[in-house]
This record gives C-alpha cells, structure tokens and sequence, in this order.
C-alpha cells in the first residue's frame, strides 16, 4: 500500500504500514487542535485509503500523551471571520462535512485515545467504528463556555443518552473519564495505551480488528455518573434552563454540593448558547447525524455573526482572563425571538451534504 500524497501539514502525519494507514496528529503545543489543513489532510487520507484494495484499516492516534485533540482551531476560524467572513463559513461546512465523511467511510477505523478529547477532535474520532479509551482518557464538550454550542454532530448522540445525561454534558461541558464513557457508548473498547502498539502491530498484518480488541479489553469498572443518574435525570428534564436551575437549587442532601457546584458552573457559560444548546439538543432527538450537521452549520454561522463566540474564545483562550462580557448577560434576557433567530434558514444558502449511499457510492 502506497502512502497517500506528500504531506500538507507537519502537524498531521500519515504512514502506510501494512495493511493499515497510520495517521499521527501532532500539534502538541496546541494540544493537537484541527486545523483547516489538518482537516483536508484527513480527508485526502480517507479517500485514498477507501479506494486502496489493500487497505484493511485507518488507525488514528496522537504523538502526544496529554490529547488526542482538544478540538478544532477556533482561533483559526474567528481571524479568518475578521477578513473573510465566506471563507469563515465554509470552515465550518468542510469540518461538519469531515464528519459526515467519517461516518460514510466504509472501512474500519480505530482511534487510540488517551488524553483530552474535545470537540473537533470528537467529531473526527465518535463516528469510526472503535474507540479505544486509555486510562487517561478524557471526554469533554465545553462549547457554551465560549459563546458556541455542542457542534460536531454530537447533539445527536447526546439527546439519546439516557436519564438526560447528554443535556448534563452539552450544557455544562463537564468531564468524563472513559468508565462514563463506554457506559454511554462514546467509546468501543477499553485498553491501557501501553498496549497500543501491539494492536498496530497486528492491524498492519491485517487481524481482524474485532478479535484483536475484544481480547484486550478491560472492564473499566463503574465511573463517575451511575451515582449521579437520579439527581441529572431530575434536574436536567426541565422544560427550560431557568427550569433546571431551579431544581439544581432545590436539590438538598447528599447531592446538594453537587447540585450547587453544577449551578456555578452553568452560571459562567454564554446565557444565549445555554439555551440555544438545549434547543438544539431536544430537537436533534427527532433528526438523523446528516440533518443534525445540516442544523450545526446553521447555528454555527450565526454564532460568526454574534457576538458572544467571539467574546468567549477572547476570554478562554486569547486573553485569558476568565471574565467574558456576555451579550445577553442574563439568562432572562435572552428571549425565545432571539434563540429563534439561530435556528432560521442562511438568507445566503447552506450547504447540503451528500447522502450515505452517495458518498460510498463514490467511495470517499
């Protein structure tokens, strides 16, 4: 098997071995956030390796121990909106339609996760067939704390976790280690990272990925969330977030500090991105990932317009001083007229993905 075309970017490394085609993300200092030219890279690779007869696998990992990726490159996207506000846009429908190529890619494809996964980097890895969680293994979606919102498709596999567990994570962006998160089937399998290189090692012989990871597999014991399940399901089943916050306040016994720190932490994310992600989250019970993406484009394009994504990655990432300035400030300022407003249609025209039977049609 042939390696595909010279590299792109330093920062995303490709290598055939065998029957299997290696990807390395490797941007440590940003702890591996994607790229636009990470992202097209990725797509070259899983193009070339879906029309390579003797291409049995797609294996991605990370050089780095602390993430697999912290997401993608918000800053990227926010300095492009500043002179290019179309190339902005676009930025968001070729990585929503990154993700639907993994999902539509027809061969398997395995990422060894251990470290921080968040957002971009969910989106590249959630719709392989296996996930492998090492012991450090960290699961976030952090958006409404810079002005955005659960993207990435994810919204959908979070309305169809049980006892509202998916609102509990969109919203609050909490982290979860890997016994949470093969419980709720974000990852396949369980295998300490030390092991991984054996499993490359027999993927590149062309062993059967099932065989080879079940065998190593471990029962991550209980995590974090079954003590929990009682107190979100009660809480995170309100109509509205004012709704939820009213009964995190109401909550008393042994759940009570609990309840108090998860109502300070809803208390410093984006007033507007709280709501629309619950929106969001409610009516992608009702679409499938294709149209799910369809919704995040839209909703991600009117973040570029607004004013609290900006503002957000400004306060987390760029300045970092913690204290952004949201636009509403207030959870009672924002009207139903405003959320609205990103949920309606581009007046510019959206992109539409292709079909499943399209895109393995034409073998992308």
């Amino acid at each position: 098997m042939d390696d595909p075309a010279p590299l792109v970017t330093e920062d995303l490394k490709v290598k055939a071995e065998g029957a299997m085609m290696l990807v390395t993300l490797d941007r440590p200092r940003a702890l591996n956030a994607l790229t636009h030219a990470m992202r097209n890279r990725f797509g070259d690779v899983l193009t070339k390796a879906s029309r390579d007869p003797m291409c049995y696998c797609v294996v991605l990992q990370s050089a780095s121990p602390k993430a697999f990726s912290a997401g993608s490159d918000v800053r990227e996207i926010l300095t492009a909106a500043t002179t290019d506000i179309a190339f902005a846009r676009s930025l968001f429908a070729e990585e929503y339609g990154r993700n639907w190529h993994c999902e539509c890619f027809s061969k398997p494809t395995i990422s060894l996760i251990d470290g921080l996964v968040m957002g971009g980097g969910v989106g590249i890895s959630l719709y392989g067939t296996h996930r492998v969680a090492g012991a450090g293994y960290k699961f976030a979606m952090p958006e409404t704390g810079i002005g955005l919102f659960p993207d990435v498709g994810t919204c959908h596999a979070f309305a169809r976790m049980p006892d509202h567990i998916g609102i509990y994570l969109g919203l609050t962006g909490r982290m979860i280690g890997r016994a949470d998160a093969y419980a709720l089937g974000l990852v396949t399998h369980c295998i300490d990272a030390g092991q991984y290189d054996g499993i490359k090692a027999l993927l590149a012989q062309a062993e059967t990925v099932d065989a080879v990871l079940d065998d190593r597999h471990v029962e991550p014991g209980e995590g974090e969330l079954p003590g929990k399940r009682e107190v979100i399901a009660s809480c995170f089943s309100g109509e509205t977030i004012e709704d939820i916050i009213a009964r995190l306040q109401a909550v008393q016994g042994r759940n009570r500090d609990w309840a108090q720190a998860v109502e300070q932490d809803l208390s410093g994310r984006s007033p507007l991105s709280l709501k629309i992600t619950l929106r969001h989250m409610r009516e992608a019970a009702y679409l499938d990932l294709r149209e799910t993406l369809h919704r995040d484009y839209r909703l991600g394009c009117h973040c570029l317009d607004g004013h609290d994504f900006a503002e957000g990655v400004r306060a987390v990432l760029i300045d970092k001083d913690g204290a952004p300035r949201w636009q509403p400030a207030s959870l009672e300022k924002v009207t139903a007229a405003m959320v609205d407003t990103y949920f309606a249609p581009r007046t510019e025209g959206e992109p539409v993905l292709p079909s499943r039977s399209d895109m393995q049609a034409a073998r992308a």
